[in-house]
This record gives structure tokens, C-alpha cells and sequence, in this order.
């Protein structure tokens, strides 16, 4: 008998281990529910809106919207019904432009210069706990 609890006990840990391991490789995602996202582009300027349902976790993205290694000004609106969303402008040497958090409720709103990269790529990452029915909406002005 006692062996029986000493095994189910290293298994027990095995699985918890396991678990934690997971959820170590899964702390780089983001898990979007209900996702729409619209990019206009027009005359060195771009429109970029993504709704959601609900959304979770943390992640980077990329998009080619200006001519390359230029600076702009980008407008950064965000609104969540519940929950935390945080949405940060990254410059091409990795530091942070702008860093916009929500308010459940609210729509908020924050402007600043961006600049591209090599490939006219601006970076953002999104960071979500718990969020739902959220919007994010960033112009880029030349």
C-alpha cells in the first residue's frame, strides 16, 4: 500500500512539473478569440483596427505599413468591456515608444513618433489578461 501512494505521488509531481513546463512555452503566446483586423493603407499612411472577443497572453507582431527607416506619428486608441489589454509601440533598436493600457469601459487614447525598420515594419505587442470585447485602432501619419 505504501508503495502504491509513493509511486502515485512521483507521478503526481511528474504531472505537475509537466504543467508548469507548458505553461512556461505558452507565456510567449496570445490566444484571440472572435478576431477581426482590418489594414488600410494609403500615401505612406495606415489604418490598422482589430476587434476581438476575448484574448489572452502576450505577443509581437510586424507590419510593413511605412517606407523604410521613417518616422511618423502614430495614434493609438484602445477599449476592452472587462479585463486588461496593453499595447506597446516598439522603435527598430528594441526600445519602447509608447505603451497605451486599457480601462474596462473606456476607450483610451495616446499619440507619439514611431519609426520603421530596415523593411518599413513597425513592431507592437499586445499583452491581454482576461479581456473581452476589446478594439485596438492605430493610425500611422506620416
Amino acid at each position: 500500500m505504501v508503495e502504491g501512494q509513493v509511486r502515485w505521488r512521483g507521478w503526481r509531481v511528474a504531472l505537475i512539473l509537466w504543467l508548469l513546463g507548458c505553461s512556461w512555452l505558452l507565456s510567449g503566446c496570445m490566444l484571440i478569440s472572435g478576431e477581426q483586423t482590418t489594414i488600410s493603407l494609403q500615401e505612406g499612411a495606415a489604418n490598422i483596427l482589430t476587434t476581438f472577443v476575448s484574448a489572452e497572453g502576450s505577443d509581437e507582431y510586424r507590419l510593413a505599413v511605412m517606407p523604410a527607416s521613417s518616422e511618423a506619428q502614430a495614434i493609438v486608441m484602445v477599449a476592452v468591456e472587462s479585463g486588461d489589454m496593453q499595447i506597446e509601440l516598439i522603435q527598430p533598436d528594441g526600445a519602447v515608444a509608447l505603451v497605451l493600457a486599457s480601462r474596462p469601459g473606456a476607450q483610451v487614447t495616446r499619440s507619439g513618433p514611431i519609426r520603421s525598420d530596415e523593411q518599413g515594419q513597425i513592431r507592437y505587442r499586445l499583452t491581454a489578461r482576461s479581456a473581452r470585447n476589446g478594439e485596438i485602432q492605430i493610425f500611422v501619419l506620416p
